[in-house]
């Protein structure tokens, strides 16, 4: 006879630091060997739920047991060094939650083998809620020690300045108006998906990897629109972006098969050298439009010199004026 999990603590969790050596995904391998942003967030992510696992409540008995989804509701990480194909990281977690929090936090580095020495490749910042599921069944009371983490809904215990702007009346005309409405005076670009079920988790959400794979297509959709796609600064000057930072928020919840309406707008174009911009999605509630997920990219440009090495380049004059120029259509 199997015996009984002993009762889940939060002890280790809020207290233990976890070390784990992982592998990258495959699939994350684009152009050439290098990992792209999106795949080196979900190693942070990755190491999280170890150091849940470890701790002894692991996302599936969270969720089994008593009914609380795991969310990563806040993401920030810098990329201090690329990662490659078949690179190992070793991942570091440690707690980072105040006796005041409403979410579980925890501070992540990567650090990755080069030449002999250990280098520092990832550091992140990483925020948890726990969502008590509404769907299958009525909530229950949840373990003491985890109730201060337990929300209803995602992002209804942000801090006041991670809470969601006053919501937004919707335009009349149709979706053509809402989308020009997003981006009106704003050098942005944006449009409508339907979300659909491989980007959610427990049953109906639209999860923080979603998100990510959305902040990576919207720089994509908008260099396409603004004239220098992917693939034409690869074909003409062997032009690739990276990402030295990204930051995304959950401040709200999108659901399976609800529309989505995502803003990628530039604010900052730095020396040349780099931009930031912003992702803002919003879901259509009651009439008016609610923000459920912000965040910021910064990108710049590396060519390729051979299939092992790049280096970073300055933005030239079309770069330059695609990046800064009027709003695209949708």
């Amino acid at each position: 006879m199997t015996a009984a999990a002993p009762p889940m603590s939060t002890k280790a969790l809020l207290t233990d630091v976890t070390t784990v050596r992982m592998r990258p995904r495959y699939e994350g391998s684009n152009i050439c060997t290098w990992i792209g942003f999106k795949h080196v967030n979900y190693l942070v992510e990755e190491a999280v739920l170890v150091h849940f696992a470890d701790s002894g409540a692991p996302a599936r008995r969270l969720y089994e047991e008593h009914g609380l989804g795991l969310d990563v509701v806040t993401l920030e990480t810098r990329i201090l060094h690329a990662f490659h194909m078949d690179d190992v990281a070793e991942a570091e977690v440690v707690p980072d939650t105040a006796a005041d929090d409403a979410t579980l936090g925890f501070r992540v580095t990567l650090r990755v083998e080069r030449g002999g020495s250990v280098l520092k490749a990832v550091t992140a910042k990483v925020r948890i809620s726990l969502r008590a599921d509404t769907y299958l069944a009525a909530p229950g009371e949840p373990p003491v020690e985890w109730a201060p983490f337990v929300v209803d809904r995602l992002g209804a215990k942000a801090h006041p300045e991670e809470s969601a702007p006053a919501r937004m009346p919707l335009t009349d005309g149709g979706e053509r108006a809402v989308l020009a409405s997003l981006t009106e005076g704003r050098n942005a670009y944006a449009w409508k998906w339907t979300i659909p079920y491989p980007y959610c988790h427990f049953t109906e959400r639209l999860q923080m990897s979603g998100y990510l794979r959305l902040m990576e297509e919207a720089k994509d959709r908008f260099v396409l629109d603004r004239g220098i796609s992917i693939k034409t600064l690869l074909d003409d000057r062997r032009w690739i972006p990276v990402v030295p930072r990204s930051s995304i928020r959950v401040v709200g919840e999108a659901v399976m098969e609800e529309d989505l309406y995502t803003v990628y707008t530039v604010e900052e174009i730095f020396k040349d050298l780099t931009y930031t911009a912003r992702m803002d999605c919003y879901v259509i509630r009651d009439g008016a439009l609610a923000l459920t997920a912000t965040g910021r990219i910064v990108h710049g440009y590396a060519e390729i010199e051979n299939r092992r090495d790049w280096r970073l380049v300055p933005f030239d004059r079309r770069v330059l004026a695609a990046l800064g120029g009027k709003p695209g259509g949708a």
